[in-house]
Parts: structure tokens; C-alpha cells; sequence
């Protein structure tokens, strides 16, 4: 007989409802029986006993807030009544946990031997999962023209085009609206993303369009994009040109032929670099979905592989233990820095620093940041941290990485891309149809949500809370399908749905 909740850690005292329960229910978590005092909607948290005003609630094992009321045993323990304990920023001390890799649950061997997946070896090394052609303007202004351009480049250049492959997945392009009336700091963050996007191994030729009078003006943008092939990389200003779409093509063409030069081959799985993302989070988030990533962080990372964290403000009330994960001291410092330099952007704005989470989280059984937190580092897996990468930095080295950025699931994902993550895992627990520049693979907390927006949606996480599979067993199951996508053998719903979103973040004066 399937479970009517889960008691999550031994030391909680509250535990999480698996389906609608009725008030006057008995159910039974951690051997003992709990008679319900209300209805209780799924996901959300009961009082496994009773719970004084003013006293810690205690959910994954740590505190997630505070009764403002006294709670019963068999009560709901929700927004009326639990309230966070977290405020302003705090100082930290580095108490290092042995640090260890992945263990050896993660070193198993799959069938058919060590993974690799069929990927593009680039010039400079780095290896792409797709052979598409991007189209990256330099301003707003020109969001339209570079969407003709690549509609009719698609139909010439890629095979959806062809009756004879070429090898060319698509040509894509990624309407934003800065790059005009920006400074300092803003603007660099805005040359650091399309610089970032413009070095993708997943983009087997770039042409960069410009408009010609913006602050963001291609000779600038060379500027922060460092070194590039100039086979691989293009640049136009439409306006010294009299047909901006005729030399455009032309430009693409040429594009087109050098990226046709790459075909997939066999690469070891260290090559792989992943994106951790959630969005849309339930109360199951942190018991179905996002463990699942976990273990699939630590199946990549234990073969040399490197996993990117993101999201800050939804790290805050969980900050210390991945502070306690840090490879040395001086990542320790980066990720103190890292979060107080976020929090210290709300204080500077007015704003509360938890005020999260949203209402659709709330609706789907999250209360406090802590809470929500709790569940969203489970996506880091049990990896130390080796390092920290600033907004618009790109990775230099294998391993688990904290990334600034905010908790905006287009923003973040964005920049996960433009550090130079081949694809992203994007947990969500209410359903998205979002996707990013990069295959954006969604996994479902719930079979139920998996079901109902298969057309969004590409794995199923709510097996774990069903029964169906182990934890274990269906990490093998994403490991194998994320080598799929990786390998062209499979593609994500973003991708067929061809929803393919960027956007940068805002945060300075506007001219």
C-alpha cells in the first residue's frame, strides 16, 4: 500500500503529505500514527507532534523557520503559522566537513562499460552537443532583423532544410533588449553574457549583428571576447552595409561551411559540463526531483565531469553547508563573499532579503526560504565546492561550481550557458515550457504534473515518491538519457518546441 507522507529526516517534526489528505485521517511517518486536524493539500508539511509558539520547525533535519502559533500534532504547518528565522546578512566561520568526492555508490560501472557520448571536438578543444548556428545581436534594436535573418537562414543552412545533412542543427538567434543606454558595469554584464554565448561549444559558427550607434558596439563587444576564430566567429554592423539580411546570409553561408567541417565523434563523459537549475518548486522538490540531480551530479563528477550550481538567494538558509563543502579556504571565502555581496543587492534596492518564496511555491508546499533552500542545494549532490565563478564567468576547471545569479529561471539559465554548460537540468515542481540557448532538460517532481505536460516536460522524478524506482536506479536512467541528448540521439521538449530564451541581468541606470 503506497505511503499518505514521508518523514524525511529522523530529527524533523514535521512530515510532508504524498497526496490530498482528509481531515480525521490516521497516517503513519517514522513508525507513528498521526490523526489529521485539517485537510492538508499535497506536498505540505504536518506537525508530527505537537509544536510551541515560538519553537524550531525542523524539516530535512535543520530549522526551517518558527511557529508563530502553537502548532497540534496533525496540524498544517503552512503559511499562517510558520514564519523564517533568517534576516540581513551574517558572519561566517569556515568548519570544513571531511571533504570527500562522490563515493563509491557514485563509481559504478553501467552496462556497456564507462560512459562517453558522440560530441563536437572544437578547434581550441572544447566540445559542443550540438553543431547550430547562433545569431547574437549586440542590441535590441535589431531583435526582428536577426529573427528574418535566422528564419530564412534555418530553411537554407540547416539540415531541417536540406534533402542532403550537412550536419548543421539550426540557426537560432537570442532577442534581449540591452546593449543601447547602458554603463558601466550593466553594460559589461551584457558584453560578458554574448561573449560568454559567443565561445559556446555548442555553436558550431556565431555571427555577431550589430546595429552600429549602440554602447554595446561590436568593436567593444571584441573587447571582452577575447581571442576567437575568425572562421568561427563573424561580425556585421547593419548599418554600414545597405542589405543587412543579403550580407548577413552571405556571412552565415560561409558559417555554415566551416561548422559542416565538424562531425560527431566519441568523447570521454569528463567533458561534460551540466547546469543545476530549478524553478517552479513544490513540496516535493526536495524529495523527489533535486535529489535525483544530486545523484546524477555525483555519477558526472566522479567520472571527472563538472557540475554548476546557480541561484543564489535560494541557497540563503543553507549557505553553511555548502560553505562546509568548499574545497579549501580561499572557496570559502569566494562563497561567503558570493552570498553576502546578494544579499547586500536587496538591502541596497529596499527590499526584504527572504522575501521568497513565490506564491505558486507557497501553493505547492514551500513556506520559508530556509525550506526552500533545503531542498534546492539537494541538487549539488554531496561533491565539495572547487570554486565560485562571478556573473558572466566562464569555467575553467572540472568539479562542482557555485555560479552568481539570481533565482529568475531565464536569467539563470542564461548565464549557466554562458559559463559554458552544454546543457542544463531544470527541475521544476508546477511545469515549464521554458527553455533556454542550451538543451534544457525538465524533470518532474511528481508522475502526476510528468504526465499532465509531457509536452514541456522530459523525465519523470516522481517515481522515487510512487515506488517505482529507487533513487539509485533512476539516476542511471537520467545519467543514460542525459548521454543521449548529449550524443544527438535524443532531443528535449525546448528544443522540438523550439523555445529557446535569453535574458541578462538588469542592474544599473537606464540612459
Amino acid at each position: 500500500m503506497k505511503a499518505d507522507c514521508l518523514l524525511i529526516h529522523k530529527d524533523d517534526n514535521v512530515v510532508v503529505a504524498l497526496r490530498p489528505l482528509a481531515k480525521g485521517q490516521a497516517v503513519t511517518a517514522g513508525g507513528e500514527t498521526i490523526f489529521l486536524k485539517t485537510d492538508i493539500p499535497a506536498g505540505h508539511k504536518i506537525a508530527r507532534r505537537q509544536i510551541g509558539k515560538g519553537e524550531n520547525v525542523i524539516k530535512y533535519g535543520h530549522p526551517i523557520g518558527h511557529a508563530t502559533a502553537a502548532i497540534l500534532a496533525g496540524g498544517w504547518v503552512n503559511s499562517h503559522n510558520l514564519k523564517t528565522n533568517l534576516s540581513g546578512t551574517l558572519d561566517y566561520s569556515y568548519r570544513p566537513e571531511r571533504l570527500r568526492s562522490p563515493g563509491p555508490e557514485a563509481d559504478r560501472v553501467f552496462p556497456g562499460g564507462e560512459a562517453s557520448f558522440n560530441g563536437y571536438i572544437r578547434e581550441n578543444g572544447d566540445v559542443g552537443i550540438r553543431n547550430e548556428i547562433w545569431i547574437l545581436n549586440t542590441v535590441g534594436c535589431i531583435n526582428k532583423t536577426a529573427e528574418t535573418i535566422a528564419r530564412i537562414a534555418d530553411e537554407r543552412f540547416s539540415d531541417k532544410g536540406r534533402p542532403e545533412p550537412r550536419g548543421i542543427d539550426g540557426v537560432y538567434h537570442f532577442p534581449h533588449p540591452f546593449g543601447c543606454s547602458q554603463l558601466g558595469d550593466d553594460l559589461l554584464n551584457t558584453q560578458k553574457i554574448l561573449a560568454g554565448l559567443a565561445h559556446h561549444p555548442n555553436a558550431g559558427g556565431v555571427l555577431v549583428l550589430g546595429l552600429g550607434c549602440e554602447n554595446n558596439h561590436i568593436d567593444e563587444v571584441k573587447k571582452v571576447l577575447g581571442d576567437y576564430d575568425e572562421r568561427r566567429v563573424k561580425f556585421l554592423a547593419a548599418q554600414e552595409v545597405e542589405d543587412e539580411t543579403a550580407e548577413a546570409l552571405r556571412l552565415l553561408e560561409e558559417l555554415a561551411g566551416y561548422a559542416a567541417g565538424f562531425k560527431r565523434e566519441p568523447v570521454p563523459v569528463a567533458k561534460l559540463k551540466v547546469g543545476l537549475k530549478c524553478g517552479g518548486s513544490d513540496g516535493f522538490s526536495g524529495i523527489s526531483a533535486n535529489p535525483l540531480v544530486g545523484a546524477f551530479s555525483d555519477l558526472l563528477l566522479v567520472r571527472g565531469g563538472t557540475a554548476v550550481l546557480t541561484e543564489i538567494p535560494e541557497i540563503f538558509g543553507a549557505e553553511t553547508i555548502l560553505m562546509a563543502r568548499a574545497e579549501r579556504e580561499e572557496v570559502f571565502a569566494k562563497i561567503v563573499k558570493l552570498v553576502n555581496d546578494f544579499k547586500d543587492y536587496y538591502l541596497r534596492h529596499g527590499q526584504p532579503v527572504y522575501e521568497n518564496p513565490s506564491p505558486g511555491n507557497k501553493a505547492g508546499g514551500i513556506t520559508t526560504l530556509e525550506e526552500k533552500s533545503l531542498g534546492c542545494i539537494e541538487k549539488a549532490g554531496s561533491a565539495p565546492v572547487v570554486d565560485v565563478l562571478s556573473y558572466g564567468e566562464r569555467l575553467q576547471k572540472t568539479g562542482l561550481h557555485l555560479l552568481e545569479g539570481p533565482g529568475n529561471d531565464l536569467v539563470s539559465v542564461t548565464a549557466l550557458a554562458a559559463a559554458g554548460a552544454q546543457l542544463v537540468l531544470f527541475t521544476t515542481g508546477r511545469g515549464t515550457p521554458y527553455g533556454g540557448p542550451v538543451p534544457t532538460v525538465k524533470i518532474a517532481t511528481t508522475s502526476e504534473l510528468y504526465q499532465k505536460k509531457k509536452h514541456w516536460i522530459d523525465f519523470d522524478a516522481g517515481e522515487i515518491l510512487t515506488g517505482i524506482s529507487g533513487l539509485t536506479e533512476l539516476a542511471d536512467q537520467l545519467f543514460a538519457y542525459v548521454i543521449d541528448v548529449a550524443s544527438g540521439r535524443a532531443y528535449t521538449r525546448n528544443e522540438i518546441n523550439g523555445t529557446r530564451d535569453v535574458a541578462i541581468l538588469k542592474n544599473g541606470i537606464c540612459l
